[in-house]
C-alpha cells in the first residue's frame, strides 16, 4: 500500500503562483502519521491479536466486576484505535481518488479483514446485553469506567433490537458484500461525473466545450448572471443522466436491504434506528421536523422578494443560490486562509491556534480533481491522531464558508480527544453544532469589517441562505427520504421518474409558488451521498444549525464570558447525553419550545436582509 504523498495530488505541470492559489492546487494532505510507521496490515495484525485476548472474555461480560470490565474496555480501546487507523488511511486515500483500482483494493482489502476481525467480537455487545440493571449500575458508577460508562449505557438501549450471535456474526460478515459494497459503487459513480460546459464557463478561453467536475458545474449556479445559471444547470442535469437508472436501482437497493434489517430488529419505522443512534426519540425528531415545516414560510417570504432583488418575475431552481452581490469576485485560497482564522481568532485566539494547525501541517485535501469524492467533510479518525478535512475548492465565497464549517467540525474533533476512542464522537444530532458555529463567527466577523450597504446585503443574504439550506431544504430532504422508504416499502421497486416525482413534490413543499421546479432539476436526487450512506442523516443538519444558533445567541448576550463554556462543550464530546450537553452552553434540549425559537432567529435574519436590502437600494423602501 504505497503511501500518498503531495506529487499523488498534483498536476505534471506545476501551475502558476495566482493559478494554485485560486485552485488550491498545493493544499493536499499527508497520511502518512496515521499509520505510525507499519502498514494498514500490520496495524490490522496487532488489533487481530487484541481481539483473540478478548474472546477470552466470552461467558464472563454480563457480570465482571469493574476491573476486569475496565480491563476489558481498556484492549477494546487499542482495538479500536488500530482498527480506526487503518481504516481511517484507506478511507481517505480512496476518497481523493475514487477511480484509482489500487486505492478500491486497498480500501476493500481493509473492510474484508476488519468485517471478519469484528464477527469475533459480537458476543461483547450481546452479553453486556444481557446484564441485569442492578449490576451495571453498580459497575459504571466505579470512576475507572469512566472512560466508557456513557458509550456502555448507550449501547443498552438496542437491547430490544439485537438478533442472536450466530445472526448477527452473519449480517456483519455478508455487510462488505452487500450495503457497504453498493455504497462504494455510488460513491464512485458520483466521483466519476462530469459536467460539459462552455469554455469560458469552465476556466479556460473561447467558447470551445470543456469538460469539468460535477462540484464546479455545480458552483456555477450562485453566478449573479441567471443565462450563466441556467446553462450550469442544463449542464449538470445532462452530465447526471447517463448513469441515473444505475443510481436509481442502488438507491432501491439500499432501501430495500434497510427494510429488511428494520423489520429483522423491530425497529417501528425507517427512521427509527437513526433516531437511536442520535439518543434521541421519534417523537422529538418529528416534532423538529413539523416546527420546521410550519415555518417554511420563511424560504418561500425570501425566495419571493429574491426574485425581486433579481429583476425576475419569479425564480427557479436554479437562481435559488444565485449571489446578489454586484461582482462575483473569485476568493484565492490564502485570502480565505486569513479569513477564517481571523474569525476564529476574533472568538478565542485558541481555537485558531489550533485552525491554524490544519494548514501548517497539511491536514486538509481542498483542490478539486478528476475522481475525487464530491463534496466536503471532515474525518475524525481516532482521538490518537487528528482530524482531517476535504474540500472541493472551486474559489467561490461560498466555499470560504464550507471552510469555516469544516474547521468547526475539526476543532470539534481534535478538542474531543481526550474523551477517547468511546467518547470523542457526537451524536449526529450535536456534529453539526461546532460547524455552524464557526460558519456564524466567520460570517458576523466579516459583517462588523463591511460599511458598504451593497456588501452588507450581500453577505447577509448568503447568512439567511445557508441556514435556509441548513433547516428548510434538509428538513424537506428529510421528507423525500421518508416519502421514498415508505413508498419502497408500500409499492416495491421505485422507477426513476417516481424517485424524481417525490423528489419535486418534498421540494415544491417547501419552496411553495415562489420557485419554479424545473423539469431537469426533478433528476438531483440522484447525487446526494448522504440518501445512500447515511439515510436518516439529514435533519440533523437541521438541528445542529438550530442550536448553533441558539448557542451563538447566547455569545452575544455573555460575550466572552461565553468562551469557557463553548469550549467545555467540544472538549465533552459525546461523553454525555445530548440534553445534558447543550444545558454547558444553556441551552434546554427538551423544552417543546426550543425549535419554535431557533426559527425565530432564522426569521430575524431574514428581517436583516430585507432590511439591508433596503438600504442598498435593492428593494423599495417599506
Amino acid at each position: 500500500m504505497a503511501p500518498m504523498t503531495a506529487t499523488d495530488a498534483t498536476e505534471p505541470t506545476a501551475p502558476s503562483a495566482d493559478e494554485a492559489d485560486r485552485t488550491a492546487a498545493a493544499v493536499a494532505w499527508e497520511l502518512d502519521p496515521i499509520l505510525e510507521g507499519a502498514t494498514a496490515d500490520e496495524l490490522l495484525d496487532r488489533a487481530d491479536a487484541i481481539g483473540s485476548e478478548l474472546e477470552s472474555y466470552r461467558g464472563r461480560v454480563a457480570t465482571l466486576p469493574a476491573a476486569e470490565l475496565a480491563e476489558l474496555m481498556g484492549a477494546l480501546a487499542r482495538y479500536e484505535d488500530l482498527v480506526g487507523r487503518a481504516g481511517s488511511y484507506a478511507g481517505l486515500r480512496f476518497a481523493v481518488d475514487t477511480a484509482d483500482p489500487e486505492r478500491g483494493a486497498a480500501m476493500a482489502r481493509f473492510q474484508e479483514r476488519a468485517t471478519v476481525m469484528a464477527t469475533k467480537l459480537v458476543f461483547l455487545e450481546l452479553e453486556w446485553a444481557e446484564a441485569t440493571d442492578d449490576h451495571v449500575e453498580s459497575v459504571l458508577a466505579d470512576e475507572r469506567l469512566a472512560f466508557c460508562a456513557h458509550h456502555l449505557r448507550n449501547l443498552r438501549r438496542y437491547r430490544d433490537h439485537l438478533l442472536s450471535e450466530p445472526e448477527e456474526k452473519l449480517l456483519t460478515e455478508k455487510s462488505v458484500s452487500g450495503g457497504a459494497a453498493w455504497i462504494r459503487l455510488f460513491n464512485e459513480l458520483t466521483s466519476a461525473i462530469e459536467v460539459t460546459l462552455p469554455g469560458g464557463l469552465a476556466g479556460g478561453d473561447g467558447d470551445e466545450p470543456a469538460t469539468v467536475a460535477l462540484e464546479q458545474g455545480l458552483a456555477l449556479l450562485q453566478h449573479p448572471d441567471r443565462d450563466v445559471r441556467r446553462t450550469a444547470a442544463d449542464a449538470v442535469t445532462a452530465g447526471l443522466a447517463p448513469g441515473l437508472r444505475t443510481r436509481g436501482y442502488i438507491f432501491n437497493t439500499l432501501a430495500l436491504d434497510k427494510s429488511i434489517d428494520d423489520r429483522l430488529r423491530s425497529y417501528p419505522s425507517w427512521i427509527s434506528s437513526r433516531n437511536l443512534a442520535n439518543e434521541a426519540s421519534d417523537e422529538s425528531v418529528q416534532a423538529l421536523i413539523d416546527a420546521v415545516i410550519r415555518r417554511y414560510d420563511i424560504p418561500q417570504r425570501w425566495y419571493a422578494l429574491k426574485a425581486q432583488v433579481l429583476g425576475l418575475d419569479r425564480l427557479a431552481d436554479f437562481d435559488r443560490n444565485a449571489s446578489v452581490a454586484d461582482d462575483e469576485t473569485e476568493v484565492g485560497w490564502n485570502e480565505a486562509t486569513r479569513l477564517v482564522l481571523e474569525a476564529y481568532a476574533s472568538f478565542s485566539p485558541d481555537l485558531a491556534a489550533i485552525a491554524q494547525r490544519f494548514f501548517d501541517e497539511r491536514w486538509i485535501d481542498a483542490p478539486v480533481r478528476p475522481g475525487k469524492r464530491p463534496g466536503a467533510f471532515c474525518a475524525y479518525t481516532v482521538p490518537s491522531h487528528h482530524p482531517y478535512v476535504l474540500l472541493n475548492w472551486t474559489s467561490r465565497a461560498r466555499d470560504v464558508a464550507t471552510l469555516a464549517h469544516e474547521l468547526g467540525h475539526g476543532l470539534h474533533a481534535y478538542l474531543s480527544r481526550e474523551q477517547g476512542v468511546f467518547h470523542f464522537s457526537t451524536p449526529l444530532t450535536l456534529a453539526e453544532t461546532a460547524s455552524v458555529f464557526g460558519e456564524t463567527v466567520t460570517n458576523n466577523a466579516l459583517l462588523a469589517s463591511l460599511d458598504d450597504p451593497a456588501a452588507r446585503f450581500a453577505l447577509l443574504a448568503s447568512t439567511l441562505e445557508d441556514s435556509i439550506a441548513t433547516v428548510f431544504r434538509q428538513v424537506a430532504m428529510n421528507r423525500f427520504e421518508d416519502a421514498v422508504h415508505t413508498a419502497r416499502r408500500d409499492e416495491g421497486e421505485l422507477s426513476v421518474d417516481r424517485f424524481s416525482e417525490l423528489w419535486a413534490e418534498s421540494q415544491h413543499a417547501m419552496l411553495g409558488d415562489a420557485v419554479e421546479i424545473t423539469d431537469g432539476y426533478r433528476s438531483w436526487w440522484s447525487y446526494i451521498p448522504h440518501f445512500i450512506g447515511t439515510p436518516g442523516y439529514v435533519y440533523a443538519y437541521a438541528y445542529g444549525q438550530l442550536l448553533a444558533l441558539s448557542v451563538y445567541a447566547r455569545y452575544e448576550e455573555a460575550g466572552a464570558a461565553f468562551v469557557p463554556d463553548y469550549l467545555r462543550l467540544l472538549s465533552a464530546g459525546g461523553s454525555l447525553p445530548p440534553a445534558e450537553l447543550g444545558r454547558i452552553v444553556g441551552c434546554d434540549l427538551e423544552d417543546p419550545g426550543f425549535w419554535d425559537a431557533g426559527l425565530d432567529i432564522v426569521a430575524g435574519q431574514l428581517d436583516r436582509a430585507v432590511d439591508a436590502a433596503r438600504a442598498a437600494g435593492r428593494l423599495p423602501a417599506s
